[in-house]
């Protein structure tokens, strides 16, 4: 679809999107005008509920987050009370990586057959069960099964808690309820390192299990996403959901007939065929939201993040576990600071600004780890580049934080079509983990074979996150689900 500006300025198309050099061009004065008073009435009316069912659909990430950051601080126990070799406590780290792929081949297809609430109730059930088996492990086998079991549960809520949140906020707070996604996570991550620091594995599996106790019953006082309900041709329950949503109080009939407009042609019975992602129509939005959840991966976070402690240690910090809680409180602090930007600054510009920090701070590292290898260990010089690839890593860690870390899972849950997005959604969320645990696995190898070009390659992977969300990636900012669809048809 074409439009130029003069039809965007036009009263009989002023419902249509336009994109500009990159951005939605704004809407004409009269309508502009309409949906200010009117989403300025619908924050005052629906942001307590709202926010409400985004704090217990949250408790999910902060699941994912705890099951991540579990292994560095019981690693040396679990393996001294187990008898475990390296290796084998290496198989039980990947394994919710592996699970999480399992888990994404079945999230999308089960969220779109049960709904987003149930498919979370389900996620909860396998985590719950994996956190017991680890807690009362006697040898590996437990071990490995609870680890599987968790990944399992993770994988389905990596993809149904951004859908659901992204289904049920207004557009003008899409951006800052779907960042709590990633926040919670690093919230849970920070939580599993700081408690590791008082209390032994097991208790700590035990604490695992809360989040997951506290949000089955939670998800039975929250509605489920009315986006869903009007697919599946539930027009009262649909009706009945958006209104609890957006305020007894508020008239939701625009909003109700747009949501409508935009499901009508798909039916509840109609599968999507790996055929049709070919259309043009599916496959550039598939294409946008895969590549932003690789490129996250491949930028190596995770590389980084497994090699700190070495950098710490090289850099002359005494306590890696105290430096690891350091590194995990700056990555909730800047969390939240792009939660609270991603809907005033846009998804895009925050990409941009976030990717190229992450390249300048990993090839600071990549130079610093190079430069070591050739300079005396006793010399200031080598004591200095320790310093250096500290601050890289900080760094790197706060430009990850402020976009490339939110922002794909949040895209992508903004950009598949309705009635693409259970099979999109499980290859996209398949994608990312599969990436994921490519990355984890080789780090270490990588990294023996040369720190410098370890990070160098990461380097050029961040550096073309910069172009690919220059070149490809659309701001939704402020639009609504079904004006993001309209652009791509």
């Amino acid at each position: 679809m074409s439009l130029s500006r003069e039809d965007c300025e036009d009263g009989n198309n002023l419902k249509k999107p336009f994109l500009y050099t990159g951005s939605w061009y704004k809407m004409g004065s009269k309508q502009s005008n309409i949906l200010n008073s009117s989403t300025q009435y619908v924050i005052r009316d629906s942001s307590v509920s709202v926010l409400f069912c985004v704090l217990i659909v949250a408790l999910g990430p902060l699941q994912f987050g705890f099951t991540c950051g579990y292994t560095s601080p019981t690693q040396e126990s679990i393996i001294s009370d187990l008898k475990l070799s390296l290796s084998e406590f290496s198989l039980f780290g990947s394994l919710s990586n592996v699970g999480a792929m399992v888990g994404a081949i079945a999230s999308g297809q089960m969220a779109e057959y049960i709904g987003r609430k149930g498919s979370l109730m389900i996620a909860a059930i396998p985590n719950i069960i994996g956190w017991l088996a680890i807690s009362f492990a006697k040898d590996s086998a437990f071990l490995f099964l609870g680890r599987f079991l968790e990944g399992f549960g993770v994988g389905i809520i990596s993809y149904v808690v951004p859908v659901y949140i992204a289904e049920i906020s207004p557009q003008n707070m899409r951006g800052t309820l779907g960042s709590v996604n990633q926040l919670s996570i690093t919230i849970g991550i920070l939580l599993a390192y700081l408690l590791g620091l008082f209390v032994n594995w097991r208790v700590l599996a035990v604490l695992g299990t809360l989040p997951c106790l506290i949000l089955i019953p939670g998800l039975f006082f929250i509605p489920e996403s009315p986006r869903w309900l009007a697919k599946m041709r539930m027009t009262e329950e649909f009706e009945a959901s958006l209104q609890v949503l957006r305020g007894f109080n508020t008239d939701i009939s625009l909003e109700v007939h747009e949501i409508k407009s935009s499901v009508e042609s798909v039916g509840r019975g109609v599968t999507i065929q790996f055929a049709d992602l070919k259309m043009k129509k599916y496959w550039f939005p598939l294409m946008v939201g895969i590549g932003l959840l690789v490129l996250q991966q491949l930028s190596g976070t995770n590389g980084v993040l497994f090699y700190s402690s070495t950098i710490f240690l090289n850099a002359g910090v005494s306590s890696s576990n105290v430096a690891t809680v350091g590194v995990g409180i700056i990555q909730v602090i800047v969390t939240g600071i792009t939660t609270w930007l991603v809907d005033k600054s846009g998804r895009r510009i925050l990409l941009i600004i976030s990717s190229s920090i992450m390249t300048l701070s990993l090839f600071l590292v990549s130079t610093a780890f190079y430069l070591e290898g050739i300079t005396e260990k006793d010399s200031s010089l080598y004591s200095f580049l320790g310093i250096l690839s500290v601050v890289g890593l900080v760094t790197m860690v706060i430009g990850y934080s402020l976009g490339t870390g939110p922002i794909p899972w949040l895209i992508m849950s903004e950009i598949l079509p309705m009635n693409i997005k259970g099979l999109a959604g499980s290859i996209a969320t398949l994608t990312s983990w599969l990436t994921s645990w490519i990355i984890t696995m080789t780090a270490n190898l990588l990294l023996t074979w040369s720190s410098g070009g370890t990070f160098l390659m990461y380097t050029v992977v961040a550096a073309f996150t910069v172009v690919f969300a220059a070149i490809w990636v659309p701001e939704t900012k402020g639009r609504t689900l079904e004006e993001i669809q309209l652009y791509f048809k």
